[in-house]
């Protein structure tokens, strides 16, 4: 099966689609400087002793909560100051989603990847003007979506900025609360551009504590491997250093002291998959 013709420069440093493999990884939410510096400094040293490209990932807003009494953001703008900090102190790319095209404008001045949530991935304006703003565009397939139909959500940002677009995996819905994932969509998204695999993600279980979504982190490890060993071009992660306490997203992270060897294991899979 045919791969997708060119990687997507995120940074001089880091290319999505080259010969090593990017990392996606931080909390879910920004919750306050304390949380983002320790991960941002822990992650940053892990990736570089792994062999992997690092891009910080948080969101300054979660719009798209189970209940309106989830938590949502600290505040647009001082959860952004606190991306830029990172960005300047740990000299990191950041990615952080984005949910309107009028936020579109101000993110991208702090962000080099703009991430489009799996529920927007159709939105046709949101992507033409992510594709617009000159940073890479992650486009997460929905939940809802057939692999084969991520193409055009791909050319849609293309279109407007040629090899921009990456494609992000994290499950399919598969009976109430539930996602399942299957391996087939990753060669077949690999055909229209990098394709990066959502580990945490793809063991949520949505809405599936009620007012909130809950997660079986155990298994997060096997679907990666099962990635690793398909041939991926990067992992998407999120990490708290104490997931109970995470203002969001919880029960499906990975401890942050757990993801060094956690990394170890997905380095070595994919260099073989890659020989």
């Amino acid at each position: 099966m045919e791969r997708y013709k060119e990687p997507v420069k995120i940074t001089d440093k880091v290319i999505l689609g080259g010969e090593t493999p990017v990392l996606l990884a931080g909390p879910c939410a920004v919750e306050n400087w304390d949380v983002c510096a320790t991960v941002a400094e822990q992650m940053k040293a892990v990736a570089e002793k792994e062999g992997f490209g690092y891009v910080f990932k948080a969101s300054y807003d979660k719009a798209n909560r189970t209940s309106a009494d989830s938590f949502r953001s600290i505040g647009v703008d001082e959860a952004l100051k606190v991306l830029q900090r990172v960005k300047d102190e740990f000299d990191l790319p950041i990615v952080t989603d984005v949910h309107e095209t009028h936020e579109i404008t101000s993110v991208a001045e702090v962000a080099d990847v703009l991430q489009i949530p799996a529920f927007l991935c159709r939105q046709t304006s949101l992507l033409v003007e992510a594709g617009k703003s000159g940073c890479a565009v992650n486009i997460k397939k929905g939940q809802f979506m057939d692999p084969q139909g991520m193409q055009y959500a791909a050319e849609k940002v293309n279109a407007i900025n040629a090899n921009k677009a990456f494609l992000t995996e994290r499950g399919t819905t598969f009976g109430y609360n539930n996602l399942v994932v299957d391996i087939r969509s990753l060669p077949i998204m690999r055909q229209y551009a990098p394709v990066v695999f959502d580990v945490t993600h793809s063991v949520q279980q949505p809405g599936g504590l009620g007012g909130k979504s809950g997660g079986q982190r155990q298994f997060a490890p096997f679907l990666a491997k099962a990635a690793a060993a398909a041939g991926v071009d990067g992992f998407f992660i999120e990490t708290h250093p104490e997931p109970s306490k995470a203002l969001s997203d919880g029960p499906n992270m990975v401890p942050l002291a757990e993801m060094a060897k956690f990394l170890n294991q997905l380095k070595t899979i994919w260099s073989l998959s890659n020989e």
